[in-house]
């Protein structure tokens, strides 16, 4: 890849799992989210689905498969086994992504599961309540 480093061996390089990696570099907040990523075939490295114990080696291409239909292509720069500032955790990949599309607000709206709400379901209207009211009195 263009930007990437090269390094001479890659003994010294640490051995770090991929679901590791994907959190140090800040593509997902938490190790276990990247896991569950993994886990759902939501993650390729270098086109074949990747298990969360996969090692991660220099210049590998990662797509992780985004929640708004978009793929994030990532090309392992750094490797890194520890959290790093967020300053540098730029510096662990270099980014290959096509442009994050605009999100429309009424597809994401008509994406959501309808609310369906029973007929006398829930805290009884204040209607409700005087109608009961009524059949206690009389």
């Amino acid at each position: 890849m263009t930007n990437a480093p090269k390094v001479a061996s890659t003994a010294s390089q640490p051995k770090v799992r991929i679901d590791k990696w994907l959190q140090i570099a800040r593509a997902f907040k938490t190790r276990s989210q990247a896991t569950r990523a993994c886990s759902l075939g939501r993650i390729r490295v270098n086109g074949v689905k990747a298990k969360p114990h996969r090692i991660v080696a220099l210049e590998d291409r990662i797509e992780i498969e985004m929640r708004d239909d978009w793929k994030r292509v990532l090309v392992v720069a750094k490797i890194a086994d520890k959290p790093v500032l967020k300053a540098l955790a730029a510096d662990l990949f270099i980014d290959e992504s096509p442009s994050k599309p605009v999100a429309d607000p009424m597809e994401r709206l008509m994406r959501r599961k309808p609310v369906i709400r029973e007929a006398g379901a829930g805290r009884p209207t204040k209607r409700d309540r005087r109608k009961l009211d009524q059949l206690r009195e009389s």
